[in-house]
């Protein structure tokens, strides 16, 4: 019986190797994702920082620090990882709209550039960097109210959400940055959303930023980079992996605008782009054993995988291929809605799929899950969090061990009084 091989490793065989449910990433294809951009964009100076919310495994970090990429972290932890990864600190943006003073601190500490995201901040920043006695480059994060066709809740460029300044109020938060002791305005930085496949809408959201520089550039303000941010989409269903756009395409829709404006401007900025999705998203598949086919209602099957590794099709209604890893060249027979072993009615993780028939013992992969899956798992109804495993050239390296009882209780205390 065929099996499906992923990264030129049979599945089930690391299935019974590592347990399941397991994380799988294909070092290869991401090193190719990351070079794919780097193509795309080599004819300008371009740097590429990771988005390290899409899935922050110290092991991948290493892979894409020593491919030179550079990282977008959004809180203390993201940039501890980072640092321990050997990404350089003057590639490091910390981003957010809540960063605490201690974060803050800790940005300033470590020499990186800072995302700011209002005036509060900003102000903030200011002092706790005049106390340490440090300048710190800072961006400030413009709303540029562009509407992507993507989930309401990956869509952060609009003009109702919490990220950014208000366009129209940017020149002004610019003007006081360049008063302010110890800051030092070097870029503006935007992002518009995530999974974005119509790239039309990184040139408007270019020509809206480029407005600005324009703007800012009349008032004697220059800036060094503009921050485009990420939110390129990716192929998760069978029909669209034709036609997702590539880094060429962003290229294509980015570079004619941002490069006529500086001729125009007569001016040189560095582009930063910030892409999370599209280099880790293809990377990985999920694996995860068949404990029951139940015929109700619908054809239940149930896996020992659900939202609390997976939440993206619960949280976002979001889509990812399914296939039976030990039956790969099966033909495709019923259709069945793949459910998760979580106390919530919504732990659904696929809706009437066909499939080969399946049985109890049965591997499904859950196709595409890189971005977003292992990043925003829990321990919710006491489930420890799965293993990953990296692959390259035949060969397989746990990347992170299987969580046990005990991480569920390790920190957790109980009173004298109720002993």
């Amino acid at each position: 019986m065929t099996h499906l091989l992923f990264g030129g490793m049979d599945v089930v065989e690391l299935a019974e190797r590592y347990g399941t449910p397991l994380y799988v990433t294909d070092e290869s294809k991401l090193r190719a994702n990351l070079r794919s951009y780097k193509e795309a964009f080599e004819t300008i100076d371009t740097d590429i920082y990771y988005a390290v919310k899409a899935n922050g495994n110290l092991a991948l970090l290493k892979i894409l620090a020593s491919e030179g990429a550079g990282a977008d972290v959004f809180s203390a932890g993201e940039l501890e990882l980072t640092k321990l990864a050997g990404i350089p600190a003057e590639r490091i943006l910390f981003n957010g709209n809540s960063k605490s003073a201690e974060e803050l601190r800790e940005a300033v500490e470590s020499g990186v550039k800072v995302s700011v995201d209002s005036l509060d901040e900003l102000r903030v920043l200011s002092t706790v960097a005049e106390e340490q006695g440090k300048e710190v480059e800072i961006a400030i994060r413009v709303n540029p109210d562009v509407s992507p066709a993507v989930h309401p809740k990956i869509a952060t460029g609009l003009k109702e959400s919490k990220f950014g300044i208000p366009f129209y109020e940017v020149t002004s938060a610019c003007e006081e940055a360049k008063k302010l002791p110890n800051i030092l305005l070097a870029g503006l930085h935007c992002h518009i959303g995530s999974q974005i496949l119509d790239v039309n809408v990184f040139s408007e959201a270019t020509k809206k930023m480029m407005d600005l520089v324009e703007i800012l550039s009349e008032k004697g303000i220059a800036l060094k980079f503009v921050d485009l941010g990420g939110g390129l989409g990716i192929g998760y269903r069978r029909e669209e992996k034709e036609i997702a756009p590539t880094p060429k395409d962003l290229a294509e829709a980015i570079l004619p605008v941002f490069e006529k404006m500086m001729h125009e401007l007569g001016i040189n900025l560095k582009l930063v782009l910030e892409p999370g999705r599209s280099i880790v998203g293809s990377t990985t598949v999920l694996l995860s054993r068949v404990n029951a086919v139940k015929r109700a209602y619908k054809n239940f099957v149930a896996i020992d995988a659900g939202f609390n590794l997976l939440i993206r099709p619960v949280m976002y209604d979001a889509y990812h291929e399914v296939v039976v890893a030990n039956k790969i060249n099966e033909r495709t027979s019923e259709l069945y809605t793949v459910v998760g072993p979580v106390c919530e009615a919504g732990d659904i993780i696929a809706k009437d799929r066909k499939l080969p028939k399946v049985e109890r013992g049965d591997l499904l992969s859950i196709l595409d899950a890189g971005a977003y899956g292992f990043s925003m798992s829990s321990q919710y109804n006491g489930r420890p969090r799965c293993a990953e495993v990296l692959v390259c050239d035949g060969k397989a390296d746990l990347i992170r061990s299987r969580e046990s009882i005990e991480d569920l209780i390790r920190n957790q205390k109980i009173p004298a009084r109720l002993r």
